[in-house]
């Protein structure tokens, strides 16, 4: 799952970190970069010394370099991460994002509250956090099945530490 309960320094503060999946890390991005650029090279060997190859050339370096671009720039748009810390008495979710400032949404822990809305969100199983007059999203990356199990851990931790 990408999300999960962290240990603070505070025995009565509860952390969750929610993260999208990664489903392409650093060393498969490279090995995927190495492998097309092996795969596109091979055909390229008979063409080498003839006039064809500087024609195909720059097609071939402009995909290869549009393929590097797409593949860097969905890794970066994917570094979310939300932060939601429950203590005693405020409940706080942070919201960072590589572009823009932080978000943050504070309330009184007793007037929090999780809802599940299985049709009405943009997503099936869209979960939010109502408190202090607003009502903010979590973890709407998450699968379906994720958004589900999530919502009744958060249910059962909004209970338990009251």
């Amino acid at each position: 799952m990408p999300y999960s309960w962290k240990e603070t320094a505070q025995e009565t503060v509860r952390e969750l970190h929610l993260w999208p999946h990664q489903s392409l890390p650093p060393k498969g991005f490279v090995m995927f970069m190495g492998a097309t650029s092996l795969f596109i090279t091979l055909p390229l060997l008979p063409l080498l010394g003839s006039l064809a190859l500087w024609g195909l050339l720059p097609f071939l370096v402009l995909a290869m370099s549009g393929m590097w671009w797409a593949l860097r720039r969905s890794h970066r748009d994917n570094q979310i991460l939300e932060v939601l810390e429950l203590g005693p008495e405020d409940a706080q979710l942070t919201r960072l994002t590589p572009k823009g400032a932080p978000q943050n949404w504070r309330c009184n822990r007793y007037w929090a509250t999780v809802e599940l809305h299985e049709n009405g969100g943009p997503v099936p199983n869209y979960v939010t956090l109502r408190g202090s007059g607003r009502e903010v999203e979590i973890g709407a990356f998450l699968s379906e099945d994720e958004r589900r199990t999530l919502y009744h851990e958060l249910k059962t931790e909004l209970r338990r530490t009251l």
